[in-house]
């Protein structure tokens, strides 16, 4: 990358040969890198400096990656990509449920990694970059305050967005009365085609349900086309 201030990474890992590898590489790639083994030193970090993407492994000494994840969603929508055992789907599914962006599984190549954090910046950023500060829609009882990534139900306090939830939800509000396959899905979000066997869609899809308090099992808003993809289906317009 080129940019003049390099976007600022910190890679979480117990394993001291891929914090080291990953450091050199993605140095050599134009970005500042910070590491930590651990979640104490994460945090001590986070309190520091500000950071622009971590990358976040789930085997870790004393709190685990899911509960860092949890943690740094509480409070921060920065863009996580989580390190996860290649075979195991239920690691993935856990971490996109508690606010990962993406993941990438183990063992990996390191170019495949760098992709994956260039496409989730470029997303990042291309969200605030068309983020209005009037960007307020309102759909349902619910408003989307798109400059802040909140959103609110009716006269209830506002929830801030993750980065995942945020862009799904604007998706939607760009194309209501649209269906989206979990193929055009998958490429928006993640710069990719969803595999047969891939459920992140699905998962990400159930959280923003649960968010917009639709029914999973009978969903009113964000409805299921058998076959197709997702539709939603509640009009949409600009909050006076």
């Amino acid at each position: 990358m080129t940019s003049e201030h390099p976007k600022k990474l910190l890679v979480v890992d117990d394993d001291q040969e891929i914090r080291e590898l990953l450091a050199v590489y993605l140095q050599k790639n134009g970005f500042t890198v910070a590491v930590a083994a651990e979640g104490n030193a994460m945090r001590h970090l986070m309190a520091a400096e500000q950071f622009d993407l971590i990358v976040l492994d789930i085997m870790l000494p004393g709190d685990d990656g899911f509960v860092l994840c949890q943690e740094i969603r509480a409070q921060s929508s920065i863009p996580i990509i989580m390190l996860t055992a290649g075979s195991d789907e239920t690691d993935r599914i856990i971490g996109l449920e508690l606010g990962a962006d993406d993941y990438v599984g183990k063992p990996f190549n390191p170019r495949e990694l760098l992709a994956r954090i260039k496409a989730v910046l470029r997303r990042f950023d291309e969200t605030k970059s068309k983020v209005q500060p009037l960007d307020t829609l309102r759909f349902g009882a619910f408003t989307l305050h798109a400059a802040n990534r909140e959103l609110q139900y009716a006269d209830e306090p506002p929830e801030s967005l993750n980065g995942a939830d945020f862009n799904l939800l604007r998706l939607f509000l760009s194309r209501p009365g649209q269906v989206l396959s979990r193929d055009d899905l998958s490429l928006h979000l993640r710069g990719r085609d969803s595999s047969p066997f891939d459920r992140s869609i699905d998962v990400q899809i159930s959280r923003l349900r649960s968010r917009l308090r639709d029914d999973g099992k009978s969903p009113q808003m964000i409805k299921t086309v058998r076959g197709a993809g997702y539709i939603l289906t509640t009009p949409v317009e600009p909050a006076k």
